[in-house]
């Protein structure tokens, strides 16, 4: 089911709070820029891979 947005998804999908919420804050934050791109549980573990990927390759570049 697609939703309006991250805040909605979470809102009405229990799945994807509790998926949501066992994320790092850090990581929470950093969707939450996204909100509006993310609209399905699909979209929502695409972009928390795609995020953890990048953030791992920044700290590799400190």
């Amino acid at each position: 089911m697609q939703y309006q947005n991250l805040h909605d998804l979470v809102a009405h999908s229990r799945s994807s709070r509790n998926y949501f919420l066992s994320l790092p804050v850090e990581l929470q934050l950093q969707l939450g820029e996204h909100s509006a791109y993310i609209r399905t549980a699909a979209q929502l573990h695409l972009r928390a891979e795609h995020l953890r990927a990048y953030n791992q390759l920044l700290e590799r570049g400190k």
